[in-house]
C-alpha cells in the first residue's frame, strides 16, 4: 500500500477550522505577511478571555499583545515575519496579556518550501493555571520539608552544640538521653529524605522490590519498640498476630516503610490507640495475607478514600509531608498486593494491605 500525503492545501478551511475544535488547546491561526487572524478556536476564547470577534480579521500582534515576565512585547521578540527563514517556531514560553491572563504559547510559522518566505503562523495556547497548580504543589512540598528538616536537625544541633561544650558537667545518662536523641531525631531526616527520593521513584515507574519471606510479628514488635522509645505508653498499642500465620511474601525494609507510615498516620490521626493485626485471606483465589492497622479517630469518609492516596493529602492535619499514604500505595503496586480503606471495630479508620503469600503469585 502505498503513502497517502494530504498537504494543507488539499484540505478544506472549514474542515481544519473544524479539527481545531477537537483539541484540547487553543489555537490561532495568522496568515500573510500581514499577520491576519483568520481563525481562534473556542478554546483560544476561553483561554484568552477574548472573544473571536475581537481578534479574528486583525493583525496577530495587536490582537493578540503578548509581553514576556519582563514586561517585553513578545512578537517584536519573536517576530516570526522576520529574521531567519529557516525558523519553524518557538517552543513553550508563558506569556502574559493585557488583561493579565497568564498563557503557555507554542508558535509553528508555516513556509509553502524551503527557506520561503512566512506563509502563516499557528499558535497554541494553554491556561496556565495547571501550572500554577503544580508550581503551587512545589512550593507547598518544599515549604513542608524545610519545616519537617527544621525540627530534627535543630534538636541535633542543639543537643550536640551542648554536649561539646558541657561534657563534664552531664552524668552518663544524661549523656545517653542526648545522644539517644539525637539518633533519633537522624532517623527522621533520614526517613524524610527517604520518602522524597521514593516519590520521585514511583513518579518515574521505576520504584523497584526485591520480596523474601517475612514474618509480621517482629516488624510490628520493632515499630512498638520505636514509639516507646520515642515516649509513647507501650499500652496505646495491641497487636494482634495468631501464632500460625504463615510467612509471606515482601521486601524486608519496604514492609517496614509501610508499616512505619501506617503506624504514623493512626496516631496523628487517631485519639490514643493503635491496633496492628494480621490474619490469612484469599483475594481471587490466591493465598494472602492482610495486615491492618486501625486507629480510634474520627475514621475517613467513603467519598474521600480515594483521595487520602493523592500527594500531599494530610486530612486537616497540618503534621508531615501529606507524602505517607501515597507511598504506602506506591510501595504496594511495587509489590502486587493492595490496600484497602475500612471502618474500625473501635469506630476509627483500619488500613488493609494485602500480600501475597506465594512467591511468583500474580497481581491480587
Amino acid at each position: 500500500m502505498s503513502d497517502i500525503r494530504i498537504s494543507s492545501a488539499t484540505v478544506p478551511r472549514s474542515m481544519a477550522h473544524l479539527a481545531s475544535e477537537l483539541l484540547p488547546d487553543g489555537i490561532v491561526v495568522a496568515e500573510g505577511p500581514g499577520a491576519e487572524v483568520t481563525h481562534m478556536n473556542s478554546h483560544g476564547v476561553r483561554i484568552t478571555g477574548m472573544s473571536a470577534e475581537s481578534v479574528v480579521g486583525r493583525d496577530l500582534r495587536e490582537a493578540l499583545p503578548f509581553q514576556d515576565r519582563n514586561g517585553d512585547p513578545w512578537w517584536e521578540i519573536a517576530n516570526p515575519w522576520k529574521g531567519l527563514d529557516i525558523r519553524t517556531g518557538h517552543r513553550e514560553k508563558l506569556l502574559v496579556l493585557p488583561n493579565g491572563r497568564e498563557v503557555l504559547v507554542t508558535s509553528r510559522y508555516l513556509r509553502m518550501g524551503r527557506n520561503a518566505p512566512l506563509a502563516a503562523v499557528v499558535v497554541a495556547l494553554r491556561d496556565a493555571e495547571a501550572r500554577r497548580r503544580a508550581e503551587a504543589d512545589s512550593a507547598a512540598l518544599l515549604t513542608t520539608v524545610a519545616h519537617e528538616l527544621r525540627s530534627p536537625l535543630t534538636g541535633v544541633k542543639g543537643f550536640s552544640s551542648t554536649l561539646l561544650r558541657n561534657w563534664d558537667r552531664f552524668t552518663d545518662d544524661q549523656k545517653r538521653l542526648m545522644i539517644e536523641t539525637i539518633e533519633a531525631d537522624a532517623d527522621r531526616v533520614t526517613r524524610l529524605i527517604t520518602e522524597l527520593l521514593d516519590v520521585s521513584r514511583i513518579n518515574a515507574g521505576r520504584l523497584r522490590v526485591h520480596p523474601q519471606p517475612v514474618h509480621i510479628r517482629p516488624v510490628f514488635e520493632r515499630q512498638v519498640e520505636r514509639r516507646v522509645a520515642t515516649g509513647l505508653d507501650a499500652s496505646r498499642f495491641a497487636i494482634d498476630v495468631p501464632e500460625d500465620l504463615p510467612a509471606f511474601w515482601a521486601d524486608p525494609d519496604r514492609l517496614e516503610q509501610i508499616v512505619s507510615n501506617l503506624v504514623e498516620n493512626a496516631l496523628r490521626h487517631g485519639r490514643g490507640r493503635v491496633w496492628l493485626g494480621a490474619s490469612t485471606s484469599m483475594v481471587r483465589d490466591i493465598p494472602a495475607v492482610d495486615v491492618t492497622i486501625a486507629d480510634d479517630g474520627e475514621g475517613i469518609r467513603e467519598d474521600q478514600r480515594e483521595l487520602v492516596f493523592s500527594k500531599f493529602w494530610q486530612g486537616g492535619s497540618k503534621q508531615g509531608t501529606g507524602l505517607g499514604l501515597y507511598l504506602v500505595r506506591g510501595l504496594m503496586d511495587a509489590h502486587g498486593g493492595r490496600i484497602f480503606i475500612e471502618d474500625a471495630p473501635s469506630g476509627g479508620c483500619l488500613m488493609r494491605v494485602v500480600f501475597p503469600a506465594q512467591v511468583g503469585d500474580d497481581d491480587l
